[in-house]
C-alpha cells in the first residue's frame, strides 16, 4: 500500500507514520510525505520513503502539486494532517481516498470562539469571556470572581498552548499582554486544575468507529514556559476513561449536527478537568496528535483504523475501544536521531528527498 502523509515534517505526522508502519492490518507500507519546508528535518528522516516539498495550501499551485505526486507515485490513500489542509480539503475532492470533516463542522471546531459558543448553552465547557488586549492593558474586562483565570490565544486552529498563561490579578494580566503584542485578542476562561486529558476519535458517518484517550502528565521544556504547557508530552498515560470519551463524542457530534452534518473524520478533543473532576473541553483538533503512536503502541491504532475507513474496509477496524493496561506510562524524548546533512541547500518546491541511510 502507497500511503500519502501531508505536513511530513511536523512531529504529529511522524507519529502517524510510526502508527502506520506498525501496522500489522496495512501490511508493507510505503510513505510517502508532502510538507512546505518550515521544518527541514522531516524531509531526511528514515519515518518516510520520500518527502515532496510542496506549496503552502493557499498557493494557486498546491493543488496541482498534489495531483501530480499522487500520479506519479501511485498514491492509494491519503492521511491529510496539518489543520490548514484539513480546512481546505475538506468539501473538496482530494485525488485520492481520504476521511475529512464536513467543511462546517472543522470551521466550527478549528475556531475556539466557534466552538465555545457552540457548545455554550452545556456543560461541556468552562466559563469564559472574550477580551481584547486593549482590555487588559487597561486593567478591565478581566473577571476574578473565581480567584484566578486561564488567558490564552484563540485564533484559528492556534495550538501549544500560545499565548496561554494562569493568572490571578488584573496586573498580572496586563503585564502578559504588554509582553505579547501580536496577540490583539485572548481567551478568559476559568482555571481548571485537574487532569489534562485527550480523546481521540474516529467517526464515520455519524459511527464511531475508534477511540483512544491518554493523559498528559509533563511537557518537553515545560519549566521555560508560563504556562507550562509547549505542546508535545515527555511525560504521560494512556487512560481507559469512558466519561472522558462521553463527553468528547458529544462535543463532536454536537458540532456536527448543528450544521446539520454526520459527525464524520477523526477528532482529537482536548479536556481539562475542574478542581471536582468535572471534565471540560477546552479545544478540539480536526487531526491525530503526538501522542498517537503512543495509542497505537497501546493498541488503539487511530491511524491504521483511519487509513481502513478511508478505503472503506470497515469491518476490519476491530473494536470500538482498547482496554489499556493499567499503570502504564507513555515517556518520549526529543523525536529522532541526530542527522547530518552533508550538503546544506534549499530545497525547492517540486523536489523530494528520500532518507539517509
Amino acid at each position: 500500500m502507497r500511503i500519502l502523509l501531508t505536513g511530513a515534517c511536523g512531529v504529529t505526522p511522524r507519529a502517524i507514520a510510526r502508527s502506520l508502519r506498525a501496522s500489522e492490518q496495512l501490511g508493507d507500507v510505503t510513505i510517502v510525505g508532502t510538507d512546505c519546508g518550515e521544518t527541514s528535518y522531516g524531509f531526511y528522516d528514515a519515518t518516510y520513503d520520500r518527502v515532496y516539498r510542496v506549496p503552502q495550501a493557499d498557493d494557486a499551485s498546491y493543488v496541482e502539486a498534489l495531483q501530480l505526486i499522487c500520479r506519479t507515485e501511485a498514491i492509494d490513500v491519503a492521511v491529510v494532517s496539518p489543520e490548514i489542509e484539513v480546512l481546505f480539503w475538506s468539501g473538496r475532492e482530494f485525488p485520492v481516498p481520504t476521511l475529512l470533516p464536513p467543511p462546517q463542522t472543522v470551521r466550527a471546531a478549528i475556531s475556539k470562539k466557534s466552538l465555545y459558543e457552540a457548545l455554550r448553552d452545556t456543560e461541556l465547557v468552562p466559563k469564559y469571556a472574550l477580551v481584547t488586549r486593549t482590555d487588559l492593558l487597561a486593567r478591565r474586562e478581566l473577571d476574578l470572581q473565581d480567584g484566578s483565570v486561564w488567558l490564552r490565544d484563540f485564533s484559528d486552529a492556534s495550538s501549544s498552548g500560545l499565548g496561554a498563561i494562569h493568572v490571578s490579578d488584573a496586573e498580572q494580566a496586563y503585564a502578559w499582554a504588554f509582553l505579547n503584542p501580536a496577540i490583539a485578542d485572548y481567551m478568559v476562561a476559568e482555571f481548571l486544575p485537574g487532569r489534562n486529558l485527550a480523546c481521540t476519535m474516529l467517526f464515520y458517518r455519524d459511527t464511531l468507529l475508534k477511540v483512544g484517550c491518554y493523559e498528559r502528565l509533563e511537557y518537553f521544556m515545560g519549566r521555560l514556559t508560563v504556562s507550562g504547557v509547549t505542546g508535545n508530552i515527555s511525560r504521560g498515560r494512556l487512560v481507559n476513561d469512558r466519561d472522558l470519551e462521553r463527553v468528547g463524542e458529544q462535543a463532536v457530534r454536537l458540532i456536527s449536527h448543528q450544521h446539520d452534518q454526520p459527525a464524520h473524520g477523526l477528532f482529537t478533543v482536548d479536556v481539562r478537568e475542574a478542581a471536582d473532576g468535572t471534565p471540560r473541553v477546552t479545544e478540539i483538533n480536526v487531526r491525530h496528535t503526538a501522542g498517537t503512536s503512543s495509542l497505537a503502541a497501546g493498541g488503539a491504532n487511530m491511524a491504521e483504523a483511519q487509513v481502513l475507513a478511508s478505503l472503506g474496509r470497515l469491518d476490519e477496524i476491530g473494536e470500538v475501544t482498547t482496554a489499556f493496561p493499567e499503570g502504564n506510562l507513555i515517556l518520549r524524548d526529543i523525536d529522532g536521531e541526530p542527522l547530518l546533512i552533508a550538503s546544506d541547500r534549499t530545497l525547492e518546491v517540486g523536489a523530494f528527498t528520500e532518507p539517509l541511510s
